[in-house]
């Protein structure tokens, strides 16, 4: 019996292929997922919904960006060919904001600016992580390329703005909370 030859889809040059196909899939369904949320409650609950965004879907927020670490193994291993630091300081960026800033402050959660923020990555990552897993099996379509190559000219402006606005909530919030432990505001008794 002579050797045995493996189907096309299991082959070396496909199993990179359908691996990165399967990680787009899995980062576009959690992203549609998170801004499919946001904007049902924001329809169903209007500007109360804004207010508990991190408490209905910080989770798979967290979840989602937490695998997204991977892109910087892909890059690094030459699975994805797209450049380490971009990439890199994105993701760190993200992180940092999302587990030690938002994460750490629950004051601060409830601030409309965290909507904002969640809103604006989300629509940037449904529509790369849509380009990319179709590009992955060569399936174009121009109106997804253009907005691939061209959203992120006005969101990523936007999504510095909101950062900045909320790092201000976060600072006078924890300025008023370090005040307030020195000079601590007595109750008046009836």
């Amino acid at each position: 019996m002579g050797p045995v030859e493996l189907p096309a889809w299991l082959q070396p040059r496909y199993r990179k292929n359908a691996y990165l196909f399967i990680y787009y899939l899995i980062q576009f369904s959690g992203h549609s997922w998170i801004f499919t949320n946001m904007t049902v409650r924001f329809f169903s609950f209007g500007k109360d919904s804004m207010v508990d965004t991190f408490y209905a879907i910080g989770l798979v927020m967290r979840l989602c960006q937490s695998v997204s670490l991977l892109e910087l193994l892909h890059i690094y291993v030459g699975i994805e060919s797209d450049h380490l630091l971009p990439r890199f300081l994105q993701l760190t960026e993200r992180i940092i904001i999302l587990f030690v800033v938002i994460t750490s402050q629950e004051e601060v959660q409830e601030k409309y600016v965290v909507c904002v923020l969640f809103i604006f990555w989300n629509l940037l990552d449904m529509v790369r992580y849509t380009y990319s897993m179709l590009s992955v099996i060569g399936i174009s379509y121009a109106v997804l390329t253009w907005l691939s190559q061209t959203l992120w000219m006005p969101i990523y402006p936007l999504c510095v703005l909101a950062e900045g606005m909320y790092f201000t909530y976060s600072h006078l919030y924890s300025e008023r909370r370090d005040i307030l432990r020195v000079f601590p505001i007595k109750k008046k008794k009836m």
